[in-house]
């Protein structure tokens, strides 16, 4: 008897053990084969990490319907459609044709930012069948977005819409400032011109996000391409340049360094209204001028061509089209406050001060793909 429970517990502790082991390894290191419910639930997994694998190899036009399921539930991260889509579309090719109003009313997708998504990636691996590979932004999914991003843009408070909407890389190169107020509620204009200009910075760098961190960790303990910061960036400035008490309340408002650096309205009085510095304090105001007129200076004509550079790179289309402008510079307009004596002396920085920007109205888009149209949105 004590045998028997003795043998049943160290079954216990080595059934423990041996749950967090795959099933392809369990069934290697036991030798012995797995009850066939069990052998089917594991090959199901193991051939849904290789059709997941195979969409990566492979163009879309060879797909089978494995590969397309795989694709939409793992890679785009929309499980909710995987059954519409298992009873309808059976290869890549079917999916390389399909409409918005296919995937509307073939697959039950009712969100217009959802069929978006899809439709940018489908375009996306079309023009990667021609040997260009697929874009940056498609690195891009929309965890990240919904959680690194926001929280570098300084609005998390729209996290939880963004991941709603399944926002990866390539829908943020598709919005608008139409969309933002339309499918997502935001409303604030502010906000709005934030989000755009963070998206016209991942457009700089051709959404390439290890480009982009690499410069955020070259500047992270120097004030140097501002363009680049993050919220958080921007707030440790705020405190090294011994204006502490008010750096906490950048959060939440969404100024970082491509706002600080393309916005032209974005002056001295801007950033002392978003810090919430009293009016009456004008050592402050002064103090306030002098640090971004300090950081507004290229610390290297490499630097300054390099955002130029970038900014040239780039024009419109899709949605919202307008037709293609002259580039102008906008310059890093840190104009002294309305209640410095000496406002009218430091006006504006030097030429040399100044980096190049894509011009932008109101309604605008802030995006690259044009080779996409948006319909039907």
């Amino acid at each position: 008897m004590l045998s028997t429970v003795g043998h049943v517990g160290a079954s216990m502790r080595d059934n423990r053990v041996m749950s967090n082991v795959s099933l392809p390894s369990l069934a290697m290191l036991s030798g012995v084969p797995l009850l066939p419910q069990s052998l089917s639930d594991g090959e199901e997994q193991l051939d849904r990490l290789q059709q997941v694998e195979l969409t990566r190899s492979t163009c879309m036009s060879l797909w089978r319907a494995g590969a397309v399921l795989a694709w939409l539930e793992v890679v785009m991260g929309m499980p909710m459609y995987a059954r519409a889509c298992s009873e309808n579309i059976k290869s890549g090719k079917v999916l390389l044709g399909l409409t918005d109003e296919d995937l509307e009313l073939g697959l039950d997708i009712s969100n217009p930012i959802h069929r978006r998504k899809l439709r940018l990636a489908i375009e996306d691996y079309r023009r990667a069948e021609g040997d260009q590979g697929l874009s940056k932004a498609s690195e891009m999914d929309h965890h990240w977005v919904a959680t690194s991003w926001l929280s570098d843009v300084g609005l998390s408070q729209y996290s939880q819409i963004f991941q709603s909407h399944l926002v990866d890389g390539r829908v943020l190169n598709s919005l608008t400032r139409r969309d933002l107020e339309r499918f997502f509620n935001i409303t604030d204009q502010f906000h709005q011109t934030s989000l755009l200009l963070a998206i016209q910075l991942l457009q700089m760098l051709s959404f390439d996000k290890e480009a982009l961190q690499a410069r955020r960790t070259k500047c992270e303990h120097q004030d140097r391409d501002p363009i680049v910061w993050t919220c958080h960036r921007v707030m440790k400035w705020v405190r090294d340049i011994d204006l502490k008490e008010f750096a906490d309340n950048l959060q939440g408002k969404g100024v970082h360094g491509a706002l600080m650096v393309l916005e032209p309205s974005f002056d001295t009085d801007a950033m002392a209204k978003v810090l919430e510095i009293p009016g009456n304090k004008h050592m402050l105001h002064r103090h306030l001028y002098e640090e971004l007129k300090s950081l507004s200076a290229p610390h290297s004509d490499a630097e300054a061509s390099d955002v130029n550079g970038s900014a040239s790179n780039h024009t419109r289309g899709a949605e919202e089209r307008t037709p293609t402008r002259r580039l102008v510079k906008s310059p890093l307009r840190f104009r002294a406050s309305s209640h410095s004596a000496e406002r009218s002396s430091c006006s504006s920085l030097p030429r040399e001060a100044r980096v190049q920007a894509l011009p932008r109205t109101k309604a605008s888009p802030v995006h690259t793909y044009t080779s996409v149209e948006i319909t039907n949105v």
